[in-house]
């Protein structure tokens, strides 16, 4: 339990709301959501891969 990278853990709770925010954007024929939810989503996948290797790179992974 304590080797957890809570940031991490962030990223990817956030990742998945954006995906949820797609699909109901979807839902609600919304096509101005469903943009600000992808570019939400490349944002902060973006975010949590540049983390990841600067995590791995420093040798905290």
């Amino acid at each position: 339990m304590k080797n957890i990278k809570w940031i991490f853990v962030f990223y990817s709770i956030a990742a998945i709301a954006s995906m949820c925010a797609i699909g109901v954007a979807v839902g609600m024929s919304s096509p101005t959501i469903a943009i600000v939810a992808i570019v939400a989503l490349i944002l902060i996948m973006g975010n949590g891969f540049k983390t990841k290797k600067k995590y791995r790179e420093q040798g905290l992974l």
